[in-house]
């Protein structure tokens, strides 16, 4: 798939983007490389990958979640100091 120039022009339009006339050839051309990277990237086999959150296998460290009290003072909320 490639972008004609007439399709770019609309696009910057639509996306309230300036595009000068002398700029419009270079971002074609830049548009339609991204376009076919995708293409390549569809184009590769990925049964029985199975999907990433993360590059690294990690496991994010959780608190135990348990019901309290707040802690009150004259009708108002304490909250613990985060920001030293």
């Amino acid at each position: 798939m490639s972008l004609s120039d007439d399709q770019v022009r609309r696009l910057a339009r639509l996306a309230r983007i300036a595009v000068r006339a002398d700029e419009s050839a270079a971002v074609v051309e830049r548009l339609n490389r991204i376009l076919e990277l995708v293409d390549e990237m569809r184009r590769v086999d990925t049964a029985g990958i199975e999907p990433m959150s993360h590059a690294l296998d990690l496991v994010q460290p959780l608190r135990v979640d348990s019901v309290t009290e707040p802690a009150a003072e004259e009708r108002l909320y304490l909250v613990p100091k985060v920001i030293e």
